[in-house]
């Protein structure tokens, strides 16, 4: 994390992790909690890297890459992805957009050196050129009903509907819903366009955003998940994450098989519990003894109590769920995609 962006959001009353670049909260998690069902909130969204491919075969080099259809990626639009091992397990996920010539990937920072380094092992003879973005580069979410507007008042571009982007001459704006955005300026003019977004949009902390995700339900593949799931166990193609109609990719085989015959037995579900919900915590069923019935992928305080997480479920157990063990805490389940 850059240390002047640091250094500003500490000045602007964000709390931080200890031994973390990520905002708690800004002196009231509580209260931010609460806002976010109805307020305007503004994020930074330090839990999430950026990666910039350049070159003549930017486009060529991706698509052999990833599981979405990066030839039809239009100028504005901004597709879900997801990168997968040979035995079709994601190793990352991501949200990638144009950027003029260049395509750049927002995905878990705690993944992002490993997945740069990765991705340049194949570049082999490609013209290609793979860089972070994320000491250069801030990401900021707006999230409300007064977000348009917040994002407008502070002079950035407005994109038109929902998986789609603008940009203007010193920023980009990815709409991820009709009020749900995320900002992408250098890091050298965060702080103003901070300071001009707050006069409509509560200051909150990481927290907030990821039951926003939750809500939303939009799985992001961390350290904790990576190399856990097939896309399809976290309904990634209901995203329009996954082409079932373009060339080779790594896993593209077991992909394809997966979903034409029909052997997902695992789906995305929102799930309640007292305790705190952690990624990569297994969940168990005491009607199956043989092995874990899910795993946790983001968890998140409720604003009504307790907490909410997003978690891969094995479908047929998902009406007897306990955290950690078969005499864990009882957890309740609901698919996203019922």
């Amino acid at each position: 994390m850059n240390p002047n962006w640091r250094s500003f959001l500490e000045s602007a009353e964000a709390v931080f992790d200890s031994g973390a670049d990520e905002v708690a909260h800004f002196g009231d998690a509580a209260g931010e909690l609460l806002a976010a069902r109805e307020r305007t909130v503004l994020v930074p969204l330090t839990h999430l890297g950026l990666i910039e491919a350049t070159g003549e075969d930017a486009k060529s080099f991706l698509h052999g890459q990833l599981t979405s259809d990066i030839n039809h990626l239009s100028a504005d639009q901004v597709q879900h992805s997801a990168w997968c091992t040979a035995k079709g397990r994601m190793q990352a996920s991501f949200l990638i957009w144009r950027a003029g010539d260049a395509y750049q990937l927002a995905l878990a920072s705690d993944l992002e050196a490993a997945s740069l380094k990765r991705l340049q092992m194949f570049v082999l003879r490609a013209k290609v050129k793979l860089v972070a973005l994320t000491d250069s580069q801030a990401l900021i979410g707006v999230a409300g009903p007064q977000a348009l507007a917040a994002l407008a008042d502070a002079g950035l571009p407005c994109p038109a509907a929902p998986m789609t982007g603008a940009a203007n001459d010193t920023a980009r704006v990815i709409a991820l819903d009709a009020q749900r955005y995320i900002a992408v300026l250098p890091q050298e003019t965060a702080p103003s366009v901070w300071q001009k977004l707050s006069a409509k949009a509560m200051p909150a902390g990481l927290p907030i955003w990821r039951w926003l995700d939750i809500q939303a339900g939009f799985p992001l593949v961390t350290a904790a998940t990576k190399e856990e799931f097939v896309p399809q166990m976290a309904d990634f193609e209901k995203l329009g994450g996954v082409s079932f109609h373009k060339g080779c990719y790594p896993g593209q085989e077991i992909v394809a098989r997966t979903q034409y015959l029909g052997k997902v037995k695992r789906h995305l579900f929102r799930v309640k519990g007292e305790q705190v919900l952690v990624p990569g915590t297994d969940l168990h069923s005491p009607d199956n003894p043989d092995t874990a019935s899910g795993m946790i992928v983001s968890g998140a305080p409720s604003p009504a109590g307790g907490y909410e997480a997003l978690a891969v479920v094995q479908s047929n157990f998902a009406d007897n769920l306990r955290l950690g063990s078969r005499e864990g805490p009882k957890i309740e389940a609901v698919a996203v995609n019922p």
